[in-house]
């Protein structure tokens, strides 16, 4: 059974090189009308997104549910988070393809030491559900305590 499902549809028009693509969400409208090109994707973004930074952000949000839930189950739930994503698109084989996802964490969490912190971190990237999808790129974190 699903623990949630959320939709959104992109409707794509005209050529590659000069069409958009525009987002309309089913599930909420937070997406709404947000435009994608492929200038935006692979040039300059010009107040339009990517799939990339897309999946950055689900990414990045993924990760710091992850996390708070992890430190929260040790005892030592955290004051704030900052979670950075970065996700590559690569040229393999003269296919376009996302490669890597390098996480950027720096945490302000009383009470706990370093050590512990890397643990729990360890436990989140197993437990976020994106790092799972994104499984065959390689994915990176770097964390750290404020």
């Amino acid at each position: 059974m699903s623990i949630a499902a959320r939709t959104t549809q992109t409707t794509w028009e005209g050529p590659l090189g000069s069409g958009r693509g525009r987002f309309t969400s089913s599930s909420s409208t937070a997406l709404d009308g947000l435009e994608s090109t492929w200038a935006s994707r692979t040039e300059r973004p010009d107040g339009r997104t990517s799939p990339e930074e897309l999946a950055a952000a689900a990414h990045s949000s993924c990760f710091s549910m992850a996390l708070a839930l992890r430190l929260g189950e040790n005892g030592t739930p955290p004051e704030r988070l900052q979670v950075d994503a970065t996700v590559s698109l690569d040229d393999v084989d003269g296919v376009p393809t996302i490669t890597t996802s390098a996480l950027l964490v720096r945490a302000r969490v009383p009470g706990l030491d370093a050590d512990r912190f890397a643990a729990v971190v360890d436990e989140a990237a197993v437990l976020c559900p994106v790092s799972r999808l994104f499984a065959a790129a390689e994915i990176t974190v770097d964390a750290g305590l404020d």
